[in-house]
């Protein structure tokens, strides 16, 4: 008996009272069409300060998070060496000047004695090109003392830029070798994201589109624009970077994750919340009510968009005014 009840409980449709929650109207909505983007905020000026020569660092101060100055000294190098160096050089300089004009006096007592006829021509072209000598000299050991100036001025670390330490690598005392990283600035003034996109996805992103940004830790939306978009595809993944100029904010920091999309244009269309659009069969379909039954109305493609910050799907081959169940109307034969 019980078999045969169930049986006849199976034949008999199934009756089902909807309450507002449980169905949504299509509607003809202006859709923002967008792209999805999602990636690491990084500064837009970060810079490596490395010593450009060999010796033991001295006068480190700055720690992680304290600010510089562009051109601020924030590190020498002992400059012992290049101390004396200069001074070495300096003294040939002076030397080589010294013969320049030994050599200029000679030119000239020999072209006195010339004009007397005391002495030959030749004697005088001896001069001359002692003279030229004494001179490439004294610039050579010019040249020099330029190079020892310009090593000297390396021992000197600079801050090439407004900003905040993020890194400090070395102490005091270290000894450190030519390229050695010793400290690493950030400015958080501007900022920039790369995204990565999929070259479908490309074609309608522009230069000076906007977007909206959701960045993790910040309670408000970021605005960014797009600022560059890269010309090749990856070669390993085939998408296509595309990088937005995003503003500093107080909490942005170097290396947050971000998410959020490009606004690339708008659309109207008859279109229903994404949440109600099905997927558990092969082709999307949604649950339109007619004649107080269900039918089953698959979705044969369609633009999607955002109403607001909800997620919309346009409904082809549906009226206006059509009753499409919701996602909270649950599944229903």
């Amino acid at each position: 008996d019980s078999a045969r009840a169930a049986a006849e409980a199976l034949k008999t449709a199934p009756v089902y009272t909807l309450s507002a929650r449980d169905v949504v109207a299509v509607q003809s909505l202006e859709l923002t069409q967008t792209v999805g983007i999602s990636g690491s905020v990084q500064a837009l000026q970060t810079a490596a300060i490395k010593a450009r020569t060999a010796g033991e660092i001295q006068g480190l101060s700055k720690r992680e998070g304290d600010a510089v100055k562009a051109g601020e000294v924030v590190a020498r190098i002992d400059s012992t060496e290049a101390d004396a160096r200069v001074r070495q050089a300096a003294r040939q300089a002076e030397s080589a000047q010294s013969q320049v004009a030994i050599a200029r006096r000679t030119l000239d007592n020999n072209q006195a004695l010339v004009r007397q006829g005391f002495i030959s021509a030749t004697a005088l072209e001896t001069a001359t090109a002692n003279l030229a000598g004494a001179e490439a000299t004294h610039q050579a050991a010019l040249a020099a003392l330029d190079i020892a100036k310009k090593a000297l001025a390396d021992t000197t670390l600079r801050s090439p830029l407004n900003g905040q330490i993020s890194a400090r690598l070395v102490q005091n005392g270290e000894r450190v070798g030519v390229d050695t990283r010793v400290f690493d600035v950030v400015d958080l003034s501007a900022f920039e994201m790369e995204a990565a996109i999929t070259p479908a996805d490309a074609v309608s992103v522009k230069v000076g589109q906007k977007a909206q940004l959701l960045v993790e830790g910040l309670a408000e939306p970021v605005q960014a624009t797009v600022s560059r978009i890269n010309p090749s595809v990856q070669a390993g993944s085939r998408s296509v970077l595309v990088y937005l100029r995003v503003p500093g904010s107080e909490g942005m920091r170097q290396g947050l994750f971000a998410q959020g999309q490009i606004v690339t244009g708008a659309v109207t269309a008859l279109a229903v919340p994404q949440s109600s659009v099905r997927n558990d069969k092969p082709q999307p379909y949604v649950q339109v009510v007619r004649e107080s039954k269900i039918a089953h109305v698959v979705l044969d493609g369609g633009a999607t968009g955002l109403r607001g910050a909800e997620p919309m799907r346009e409904v082809k081959g549906l009226q206006a005014g059509e009753t499409v169940l919701s996602a909270q109307a649950g599944a229903i034969r």
